[in-house]
C-alpha cells in the first residue's frame, strides 16, 4: 500500500510575506518509532509501509500535494517581545481535511534549519519527541483542546545538546499553526493589508460566525479562558506561555517544559529556563490574559476607527478574568462532584486545594479518590480532609450522581514526570516498550486499569524530576 496524503492547502495563498518555502532536510537513516493509526484514519490519510513513511516523516521525501514552507511570527518570550521569530525547526508540509469535515495542519518538528533559525541546529533529539508525542496523545484522550503527534521518526543522525543524542523528527497536527506571535510582527511592521487578510483567514478557518478583529478577538477570548481552565482543573503546567506558542485556535501547542504536578502546589514551576516562575501553575490565568491584550494590540492596527477599537478590545480583555473564573468553577465544582455551582461552591473548592497544599496532597490522586474513601490517605495530617469532608458531604448529598460525575472527570492516570524520564532513557537505549505502555495506559486515563496501578503512584524522593526542560 502507498501512503497518501489529501493535501488541501490554503495558508500558502496568503503569499510569500507570512512564510519562506522550505523543504525539509533529508536524514541518514529514517526509522519509524511510532505512527498513530487512528489519528491517520480521522485526517484520511492512507498509510504506506514502515520504510515509505519513515522516508516522508522524516522528511526524505515531500509527498505528492504537499507545499512545505516555515511560518513566520514574532512573540513576546517572558514578557521581551522579539520581533522576528518563525519556525526556526519545523516545515509545514500542508493541509488536510478530515473525514470530520476539520481542517488540519500537518508539521513536520526537527526537520531542519530555515531562515528562521537562531542559534541551534533545527534538529530535535528524540527524547522531546517523544515526550511531546506522550503528553499532547494525552491530552487529547483527557478531552483538552491540544495539537496531536502523528508520527516519530528517529533520524539516524545525532544532534549535540549536553550530548550527542539520536536525532528524530515528530509529525505534529494541528487545527493551524496560527499564534497570536502571527499577528504580532505584521501589526509590528505596519503591515496592515497583511494584517487584514491574516484577520480574515483566521476568522474564516476557526470562527466563521465572529464579525471583524473583535469579533475574532472574543472568539479567542472564550477559547483560551476554556483551556486555561482545563489546564487548571488536571494540574498542568504549560511552562512556556510565550505569545508565539499561544494559538488562536484555543488548542495547547508546544511541550517544551510543561509538566503535570505531583503534589499539589499553586506556585509550583518545573521548566528550568522559568526562573522568575512568570509561567507557575497559578500564574497561567493571569498569563493567558496578557497575551490576549497582546493580540488585542495587534488587531487594533487595521481598523478604521483606532480609538473605538481600543475601547471594545479593552472591555472584552478585562471581561477575561471572568471567564476565565466561570470555568474555573465549573470544571473544579464536577472534580468534587457538583453539577451545577452556586454560592459557597468556590470557597469550599478553595478550602480543599489550601489543605492539599499544606497537607502535600497528590493532586491527581486525591480528586480521583474523592469517588472512593481513599482521599484522606494522601494528606500529611488525614484530619485535615475529615473535618474539609463533613462541609463537602452535606453539599452534595443533593447531587443525583456525584460520585459517577467525579469519575467521569477525574483522570486516574496523568504523564507523570518520572515516568516520561523513565520512557525516554529506555528508548535512547533502544527499548520502546516504556513508551508503548504509557500510551497504551494515556489513551484511557479515565478508566481504573488495576493492571497498571503502579503508574498511577507519585514518585519517590529519589525519583522527583525537579525541572523540565525545552526541547530545543
Amino acid at each position: 500500500m502507498t501512503l497518501h496524503i489529501p493535501f488541501d492547502n490554503t495558508y500558502a495563498g496568503l503569499g510569500s510575506g507570512f512564510y519562506s518555502k522550505q523543504a525539509p532536510e533529508p536524514v541518514s537513516s529514517p526509522r519509524m518509532l511510532a505512527f498513530n493509526r487512528d489519528l491517520a484514519q480521522v485526517l484520511g490519510i492512507t498509510p504506506g509501509d514502515l520504510p515509505e513513511m519513515a522516508q516522508v516523516f522524516g522528511g526524505n521525501r515531500v509527498p505528492e500535494g504537499a507545499d512545505p514552507l516555515a511560518q513566520l511570527y514574532a512573540g513576546h518570550q517572558f514578557g521581551t517581545f522579539n520581533p522576528q521569530l518563525g519556525d526556526g525547526r519545523a516545515v509545514l508540509l500542508g493541509e488536510v481535511i478530515g473525514t470530520d469535515g476539520i481542517r488540519r495542519d500537518i508539521q513536520l518538528k526537527g526537520s531542519g534549519r530555515t531562515p528562521y533559525s537562531r542559534r541551534g541546529d533545527g534538529r530535535a533529539w528524540m527524547g522531546p519527541v517523544l515526550r511531546e508525542y506522550v503528553v499532547s496523545e494525552a491530552m487529547h484522550a483527557l478531552g483538552i483542546p491540544t495539537t496531536r503527534a502523528l508520527a516519530a521518526v528517529e533520524t539516524g543522525d545525532s544532534v549535540w545538546r549536553e550530548a550527542a543524542m539520536p536525532g528524530a523528527v515528530l509529525t505534529r497536527v494541528a487545527a493551524s499553526h496560527l499564534r497570536v506571535g502571527t499577528f504580532q510582527i505584521f501589526a509590528a511592521r505596519r503591515e496592515t493589508a497583511a494584517l487584514k487578510r491574516l484577520t480574515q483567514y483566521a476568522i474564516d478557518r476557526h470562527y466563521p460566525g465572529a464579525k471583524g478583529p473583535m469579533g475574532l478577538l472574543r472568539a479567542v477570548r472564550d477559547a483560551q479562558a476554556r483551556l486555561v481552565a482545563q489546564w487548571m482543573s488536571v494540574g498542568f503546567i504549560h511552562g512556556v506561555m510565550n505569545t508565539d506558542n499561544c494559538t488562536i485556535s484555543g488548542e495547547t501547542i508546544d511541550y517544551g517544559p510543561c509538566a503535570f504536578m505531583d503534589i499539589y502546589n499553586p506556585s509550583q514551576v518545573f521548566s528550568s529556563i522559568d526562573r522568575m516562575g512568570r509561567y507557575a501553575y497559578d500564574n497561567q490565568p493571569g498569563i493567558v490574559v496578557w497575551n490576549l491584550a497582546q493580540l488585542a494590540t495587534a488587531l487594533i492596527q487595521q481598523m478604521d476607527d483606532p480609538q473605538e477599537g481600543v475601547e471594545e478590545a479593552t472591555e472584552i480583555v478585562h471581561a477575561m478574568p471572568g471567564v476565565i473564573e466561570r470555568e474555573w468553577l465549573s470544571r473544579f465544582a464536577a472534580k468534587i462532584g457538583i453539577t451545577t455551582p452556586k454560592e459557597g461552591d468556590m470557597a469550599l473548592i478553595e478550602d480543599l486545594l489550601d489543605r492539599m497544599a499544606a497537607g502535600q496532597a497528590d493532586f491527581t490522586n486525591t480528586f480521583r479518590a474523592l469517588a472512593g474513601e481513599a482521599a484522606r490517605g494522601q494528606f500529611l495530617d488525614p484530619g485535615a480532609f475529615d473535618s474539609w469532608a463533613t462541609t463537602w458531604r452535606q453539599r452534595i448529598a443533593s447531587e443525583e450522581d456525584p460520585e459517577g460525575l467525579m469519575r467521569q472527570v477525574n483522570p486516574a492516570f496523568i504523564p507523570r514526570n518520572h515516568r516520561m524520564e523513565e520512557m525516554i532513557a529506555a528508548a535512547v537505549s533502544g527499548d520502546l516498550a516504556p513508551f508503548e505502555r504509557l500510551m497504551d495506559v494515556l489513551v484511557h486515563p479515565y478508566e481504573d486499569q488495576p493492571e497498571h496501578r503502579n503508574l498511577q503512584n507519585p514518585p519517590r524522593p529519589q525519583e522527583v524530576v525537579p525541572a523540565t526542560f525545552c526541547g530545543t
